[in-house]
């Protein structure tokens, strides 16, 4: 299943690490799962850690689409369909 945000979204994105970049800087190690925003390539932690900074990413940026950034993961997420893509 797809919808029109996965259409738009840039080719290559990759990760800028393989943490959460908003905990490290926080000085927070306490995440639980990654989330990579496939329009900038930012990972953040999932909704199920404390700090959810995933979806803050998405609420300061308006970026659509996160993809797992966990081993053997590849599902997307759209925030502004509520839905895997």
């Amino acid at each position: 299943m797809t919808c029109e945000h996965t259409d738009t979204l840039p080719a290559g994105v990759t990760a800028e690490a393989d943490v959460c970049q908003d905990c490290v800087a926080e000085g927070n190690r306490h995440w639980v799962h990654l989330r990579l925003c496939l329009s900038c390539g930012h990972v953040g932690c999932c909704d199920s850690s404390p700090l959810k900074h995933a979806t803050a990413h998405h609420k300061a940026t308006d970026h659509p689409v996160i993809q797992s950034h966990e081993p053997g993961e590849n599902w997307r997420w759209c925030y502004v369909d509520n839905r895997i893509v």
